[in-house]
């Protein structure tokens, strides 16, 4: 079962005045580079039009059908328009939300920094609604507590070969990141998915096979790590009540003690869901620096 923290309720309202103006300046920072579209920073923390537009022309966006096994789901399809192999590609992992409209942005802003990116509906046939402008999480809750695990895996690995059987993927590398929900996903990709060349993680759940976070994690809670291969990132906030720091803290030492290639930050000014922009629990800061980590880390990896 995949974690099911609502992303609406967990942040913690501790909050001081340096933390604001680390904000501020993130906020001015992404400002910046996010174009006149989005100039004003207020329109962020709230749905607001997309950092990179649907009709952008230096993009393709298609909705595709991937081919799962033996069934069919639906996915989100943004390339460069010039693509040619090989480009690298990345499976982005939906949010409890399901592939909504910032998930979608997501994956065209990947494609505007050169990527083939692809978001498979991992709620294909069970009926979700959309996640756009959703605030009421329960109806997510119910759908994604039908996920199976090994479903999932196989929908992620049928999405990356979709990349890979395109013109411009011949001979591309793959990564996969994901967030919330899709971040722990996205870290059972890096341990059983050994085709994936780089992993990224937006705060996604550390310990495995619990369903609190009461004590501290034990070791059979990470034992996970030690199977892990894939080059790993991950960011996370401090202020998050749902997957506590102090487990991101000894997943990091674990993979240093098994010397496994990682990239993990602690946000001290975020909480959950800090890189969604379209939601209150937007922290300006955190997400700037974690979109460039990230890029660097795939760049790093994938060879963009």
């Amino acid at each position: 079962m995949p974690d099911l923290t609502d992303p609406q309720h967990a942040t913690t309202s501790a909050f001081g005045r340096r933390t604001f103006v680390a904000i501020a300046a993130g906020a001015a920072a992404l400002a910046a580079r996010c174009g006149a579209a989005n100039a004003q920073t207020g329109d962020f923390g709230k749905p607001h039009p997309p950092i990179v537009p649907e009709d952008d022309g230096t993009l393709v966006v298609s909705h595709p059908r991937v081919t799962s096994g033996e069934r069919t789901i639906d996915a989100y399809l943004a390339v460069p328009r010039n693509a040619t192999a090989p480009t690298p590609g990345i499976v982005v992992v939906q949010a409890i939300w399901g592939v909504d409209a910032q998930l979608r942005d997501v994956a065209r802003r990947f494609a505007k920094q050169g990527y083939a990116a692809i978001a498979p509906n991992l709620y294909t046939g069970l009926g979700a609604p959309s996640g756009d402008g959703a605030t009421d999480v329960a109806p997510y809750r119910d759908v994604a507590a039908k996920l199976v695990d090994a479903t999932v895996d196989a929908d992620i690995a049928a999405a990356a070969d979709y990349l890979r059987s395109a013109p411009y993927g011949k001979g591309a590398r793959i990564g996969v990141t994901g967030f919330c929900m899709g971040g722990g996903i996205t870290l059972r990709q890096a341990v059983d998915n050994k085709t994936l060349a780089a992993a990224v993680v937006f705060y996604g759940k550390v310990r495995y096979g619990t369903d609190g976070n009461a004590g501290s994690i034990t070791p059979i809670a990470l034992a996970y790590a030690d199977e892990l291969t894939v080059p790993l990132a991950g960011s996370w906030g401090e202020r998050d009540t749902s997957i506590l720091a102090a487990d991101v803290r000894a997943l990091d030492a674990k993979l240093t003690e098994l010397r496994r290639p990682h990239n993990v930050k602690i946000y001290p000014e975020a909480g959950h869901a800090f890189f969604d922009d379209t939601r209150s629990s937007y922290v300006p800061s955190a997400a700037t620096d974690a979109w460039t980590r990230t890029l660097v880390w795939f760049g790093q990896h994938l060879g963009r």
